[in-house]
């Protein structure tokens, strides 16, 4: 398998959050997948860095995803930050994503790092996450 399913999991994870009206509240509708030119907003979730693993077998082509999505605030304090990563992941247990290629196997959370930028009050946390795709 190659890296052909990722664009279309990129898509479908992304719209799959931005159309989550509670998300949408926590974040001011701040979701990207580049971070943001200038004056970044106050909190905001980025899709970010990833790699992809061939998990293809005799019964087809397939690949395992491992995908971070941070959350970013300059909010004082660590909660608004977790109450943000806290409603990713209830979002991600059990998505209902439909890709524009390929299917999702599944996801899962693999886990998290919670950290302050040093040298200013930014807080970040990056959520890991695997998927599994199929080729059809």
């Amino acid at each position: 398998m190659s890296y052909v399913i990722a664009p279309a999991l990129q898509s479908a994870i992304f719209q799959y959050l931005a159309a989550d009206g509670a998300l949408s509240v926590q974040i001011g509708g701040a979701l990207y997948d580049a971070i943001p030119p200038a004056t970044p907003p106050a909190t905001y979730a980025l899709l970010g860095v990833e790699d992809a693993i061939d998990r293809s077998d005799t019964s087809g082509q397939g690949a395992e995803h491992r995908l971070t999505i941070s959350v970013v605030t300059n909010a004082t304090g660590f909660l608004a930050a977790k109450q943000v990563a806290a409603r990713i992941c209830e979002l991600l247990e059990a998505p209902n994503l439909t890709l524009s290629r390929g299917r999702l196997v599944g996801i899962w959370f693999d886990r998290a790092e919670a950290r302050k930028i040093e040298g200013d009050q930014t807080r970040r946390i990056d959520l890991r996450f695997r998927a599994r795709v199929e080729d059809n």
